[in-house]
């Protein structure tokens, strides 16, 4: 049997240990909390450095994000903007905004696109805003294109006994509707759109490439290219990654190859600060939704 004072030394030995661990935890937050402030300093001051954009998963409509983008140009200590990709594309205004973003930053500075395992569609869109792109020889990317899917239910509803019916205030309101088959003026009309947004994106490309609108069109029927062939179509400028984009920009740009690359960041609120905090522990406590409606640049498997 532990006697009374026995007890009492046990209890004081697990009351310091609970301390060492709440002190642990608490430096440990403090130094996830001091490692993210001075990312975030990393841009303060004047110190010469090459920005690094990194652009993963779908690429959607962000204000924040272009913004940033947008004020690179006007910072002096940004000598180029490295646009790391690996996104198989996203929303045509999303892209199209980025893409109209990166060519302010072009206009005052070098800006060079590295691709990743794929950057095809919106991905694409935004790279060829750059002055030079570079992919690896087995990235994905092309699919020069836009996409607007539908579907149409009416003949399984009508198996179940279900009817729909629509009040409408002229024949292409609503339309296309899953409720109900295409028919041929909501298809021409969709079709026109879609056609003219096509024609917007090989403009971009045209412009961004130097290459005739002709040239793009042949490519431009939504398939992917290997990197390899990408750079044979003239979509692309060579292989390499980012230790070749550096190399260019030393040789081409005179910008020296010492300089730190310095990830841009946007949006960060307390809410990704804790989850930068918690990484430590190996927690993840944020969740993402997505939706997407509408014209969409995207690749994927079954809409070459």
């Amino acid at each position: 049997m532990v006697s009374d004072p026995d007890l009492l030394v046990e209890r004081r030995r697990l009351r310091r240990r609970a301390a060492w661990w709440r002190a642990g935890a608490i430096l440990a937050l403090l130094l996830a909390v001091a490692a993210i402030g001075a990312r975030g300093r990393e841009w303060d001051g004047d110190r010469d450095r090459v920005a690094r954009l990194h652009l993963a998963g779908l690429i959607l409509s962000d204000s924040a994000r272009d913004t940033v983008v947008r004020e690179l140009a006007e910072d002096d200590s940004v000598k180029a903007l490295i646009v790391s990709i690996d996104s198989p594309g996203g929303t045509f205004v999303g892209g199209e905004a980025l893409h109209d973003a990166l060519l302010v930053v072009k206009g005052r500075k070098p800006v060079i696109a590295v691709m990743a395992d794929v950057a095809a569609s919106g991905g694409y869109m935004v790279a060829a805003a750059s002055d030079r792109i570079l992919a690896r020889r087995g990235t994905l990317t092309g699919s020069i294109g836009v996409l607007w899917e539908t579907f149409d239910a009416s003949e399984l509803l009508g198996q179940i006994g279900i009817g729909t019916e629509a009040l409408r205030s002229g024949p292409l309101k609503g339309q296309p509707s899953p409720l109900e088959p295409l028919s041929g003026p909501v298809r021409a009309s969709i079709q026109a759109l879609v056609d003219e947004m096509h024609g917007l994106f090989v403009a971009m490309v045209a412009t961004g490439r130097a290459m005739d609108e002709a040239t793009v069109r042949r490519l431009a029927d939504g398939r992917v290219y290997s990197g390899r062939q990408a750079v044979e179509n003239g979509l692309v400028d060579a292989i390499g990654g980012e230790a070749e984009a550096r190399d260019w920009l030393a040789v081409e740009r005179d910008i020296d190859a010492d300089l730190p690359t310095i990830d841009v960041t946007w949006g960060e609120d307390s809410e990704g600060w804790l989850k930068d905090a918690l990484g430590l522990f190996g927690k993840t406590l944020l969740l993402e939704t997505l939706t997407l409606d509408g014209l969409t640049a995207v690749w994927h498997p079954g809409a070459l």
